[in-house]
């Protein structure tokens, strides 16, 4: 019998941030499932947060005559390299491997459209699945294996969390495992900083929270796989966030600032 796949740590930083720096709980992005995330996440993402440039001086981006951004306005703005999607209720229903022909329909567009920066052909490392079950522990290895299998055509890969990190430390699951995940995407080529990276998922304690401690964006689906799919099936955590996610942003009027490296843009 498998042990339960427990993540207390990843509680208890959800009490601690709640408590401490509530806005930070709170996702950068909001939409209904992942069948509504824009194809070009940077300028969904610019129109809340514009870029610290133009924050401070409203002329100092400009457009060329033929309407391309200069070098500064493109330095200062957001561009988003790589996906990290969540698996369990976001891409598949929970504890499946399924995807709804809708989310596969979805996942299929990102990777072939041609304006899509996560392109198979143009950007081949740039969409990774990180799961706190597949490719969390040996046991859920099949699970992996078969995700892979049914994307295979997409090209799409699962994280295998490795059991320690490259000082001998134990790796442990979302939200902690951001740096070996921004070092997987930087080996490829993919990303220079977290900022260039979205993290896309249903739960705010693990998905949300990790994008936060890595310096990311996030990107919430409120309604899981959809709302016919989760309604009845959310666990009391997840009913919780909902609720929790509701007061901060409609009763205490709170948003969460962006990564930190966008907030302090390199000269």
């Amino acid at each position: 019998m498998n042990p339960p796949n427990t993540n207390l740590r990843a509680f208890n930083l959800a009490v601690q941030t709640l408590l401490s720096t509530p806005s930070q709980f709170l996702p950068h992005l909001t939409i209904p499932t992942f069948t509504h995330l824009p194809e070009n996440i940077g300028a969904a993402l610019q129109t809340i947060y514009p870029p610290p440039s133009s924050q401070s001086s409203p002329s100092s981006t400009t457009s060329t005559s033929t309407g391309a951004s200069t070098e500064k306005e493109e330095k200062n703005g957001i561009t988003i390299r790589a996906l990290i999607l969540d698996k369990d209720n976001t891409l598949c229903p929970a504890k499946t491997t399924s995807f709804p022909p809708n989310i596969y329909s979805k996942l299929h567009s990102l990777r072939n459209s041609p304006t899509s920066p996560f392109n198979i052909k143009a950007a081949p490392d740039s969409v990774l699945i990180v799961s706190n079950r597949a490719g969390s522990h040996s046991r859920y290895e099949d699970e992996a294996l078969e995700i892979e299998e049914r994307l295979a055509g997409l090209q799409i890969p699962v994280f295998r969390l490795p059991e320690s990190n490259k000082h001998g430390a134990r790796v442990e699951k979302k939200p902690f495992c951001g740096k070996e995940v921004l070092d997987w995407f930087r080996d490829r080529g993919v990303v220079q900083r977290a900022d260039e990276i979205a993290v896309v998922g249903d739960r705010l304690g693990t998905d949300v929270l990790m994008a936060m401690e890595m310096g990311a964006w996030s990107v919430w689906c409120r309604d899981g796989v959809g709302e016919e799919l989760t309604k009845g099936r959310r666990n009391v955590l997840e009913k919780m966030e909902l609720w929790v996610e509701r007061y901060l942003r409609e009763s205490r009027g709170l948003k969460p600032l962006p990564p930190r490296a966008y907030q302090s843009p390199s000269p």
